[in-house]
């Protein structure tokens, strides 16, 4: 009986095999590698993301707790709505964008302001109404806050709410409308607030 061996096949792949494989995984690698760069880019730090809300909640909050009179509170007249008439054109010092006087000076840098409108110079114009007078972010009390690469700006305006108030750019109005910008990071976070005259002659 004879025992003829036959030669063992041999497997494996080849070179034009092999280098076939490498070529797709780079390419599958690259295109993962640039998805992830795009997302990471694209997020924002949660921790820096939560600290612009807290700021721009801060800020909108004190401007909407301003009070919202026709007269400037040094108005003889400003609290008597008999003598005002529900207009501010029967005020003596009408409140009108800016500050009609320069506020008290001292540590709060006159923040927070006796009046809405006080907070920015013209309506629809954004400003820097919460840096002290080294130009840094600061609490309502003038002090610095401890946070960094944050930067805060105020655009107030009159707007229509309801059929009430109007779009003009005069002081003398029933609603403001009250946008906070936060930029950090490349990012940008806006809160609108509403403002009306809800107590004119509470001082």
């Amino acid at each position: 009986m004879s025992t003829e061996r036959f030669p063992v096949r041999q497997r494996g792949v080849t070179l034009i095999e092999l280098i076939l494989f490498i070529v797709i995984i780079s390419i599958a690698l690259a295109g993962i590698i640039t998805m992830m760069n795009l997302a990471t880019r694209g997020s924002t730090d949660p921790m820096r993301a939560k600290q612009a809300l807290i700021i721009a909640e801060g800020v909108l909050e004190e401007v909407e707790q301003a009070k919202f009179s026709y007269c400037d509170p040094a108005d003889p007249n400003a609290g008597e709505p008999d003598a005002i008439k529900g207009s501010a054109a029967n005020c003596a010092i009408p409140e009108n964008w800016g500050q009609a006087a320069p506020e008290p000076t001292g540590a709060n840098n006159g923040r927070p302001f006796d009046n809405v409108n006080d907070y920015v110079s013209a309506a629809a114009t954004a400003v820097a109404a919460f840096n002290n007078s080294a130009g840094m972010l600061a609490d309502a009390t003038g002090r610095a806050m401890d946070v960094s690469g944050y930067s805060v700006r105020l655009t107030i305006q009159p707007a229509q709410l309801n059929g009430i108030g109007d779009t003009g750019s005069a002081a003398d109005t029933e609603v403001l409308r009250i946008t906070v910008q936060v930029d950090f990071d490349g990012q940008t976070l806006v809160l609108d607030g509403y403002r009306t005259r809800y107590a004119p002659y509470s001082l």
